[in-house]
């Protein structure tokens, strides 16, 4: 693994993303920071934290869509598969090293909150919070990238599949307003997941029999459900978007909260994106 990560940090400088990220981020952030902190004469970092959120949506497909793309464009894909390295180490060494390239980046605006304090009070476990949740955020999205990186050659391709699937999360909220509670809703959203998995599943398997299976017993309990309790879908969308909400959970970290279940929910979706990953590498290793 160690040897994958120095591999990839060396493309990283090597290569403009190792700098077009970086440069992006500070040029943008700055910006805000200015205008919201030094010009609006606000000694609250938090907010800024919060209202920088949507660079990530920006600027992490870049960061992200050359991880994988790189290894099928070129073909080096099965040198690495070939190597005594595990797939799990590779990816694990691509993924820290785009975390680090986040890491080093994020470290930089630490500034921010020390200009502030040469002019006024700041809330040190406030901003403490805040930059927590915000480095593991950025894990979250950084492994979602990794995973879409591993699905094509085209970087472009990934970048933007990548960039769509962070704005989506991003908006989350704001969807979940818009989005009506009535049961029969709910229940034909029940419907077009459970047929998704089965899709997914016969993708994956290439076998009828368990997707069939899978699909009997989903709808079939999705149906019973209906019948017996209507109630039970009331609100449903809502509460499931509420659940795969990241950024409404980084909200606590900015009351200086280290809220053990969103620490524990983010690196939990970093580790499925990042298995997924791997699952997928193997898949094609063996097809």
């Amino acid at each position: 693994m160690l040897a994958i990560f120095k591999r990839e940090i060396g493309s990283y400088l090597r290569t403009p993303i190792g700098y077009i990220f970086p440069s992006l981020f500070l040029i943008l952030s700055g910006v805000l920071f200015s205008l919201s902190n030094l010009f609006g004469l606000s000694p609250r970092y938090a907010p800024f934290l919060t209202s920088i959120l949507f660079l990530y949506v920006l600027v992490i497909p870049v960061l992200t869509m050359r991880l994988m793309t790189d290894e099928l464009r070129f073909k080096t894909d099965q040198l690495l598969l070939t190597t005594p390295v595990s797939i799990t180490s590779i990816v694990l060494g691509k993924y820290f090293a785009a975390i680090s390239v986040l890491f080093v980046t994020i470290a930089i605006t630490v500034i921010y909150p020390i200009v502030i304090s040469f002019y006024g009070d700041i809330d040190g476990w406030e901003s403490f919070g805040s930059y927590i949740g915000f480095l593991l955020l950025g894990c979250t999205f950084v492994s979602i990238g990794l995973f879409i990186s591993a699905t094509t050659e085209n970087q472009v391709v990934a970048a933007i599949v990548t960039f769509v699937a962070l704005l989506i999360s991003w908006i989350m909220d704001f969807l979940q307003r818009a989005i009506p509670s009535d049961p029969a809703i709910s229940f034909m959203f029940v419907c077009v997941v459970v047929a998704a998995v089965v899709f997914w599943i016969y993708l994956s398997t290439r076998n009828l029999i368990i997707p069939i299976a899978i699909g009997i017993l989903g709808f079939g309990a999705a149906i019973v459900v209906f019948i017996a309790n209507q109630e039970a879908y009331l609100g449903f969308i809502s509460k499931t978007l509420d659940w795969v909400s990241f950024v409404r959970r980084f909200a606590s970290f900015t009351r200086g909260l280290l809220v053990f279940d969103s620490i524990v929910y983010y690196l939990t979706v970093s580790a499925l994106f990042v298995f997924l990953t791997v699952r997928l590498i193997e898949k094609r290793r063996w097809s």
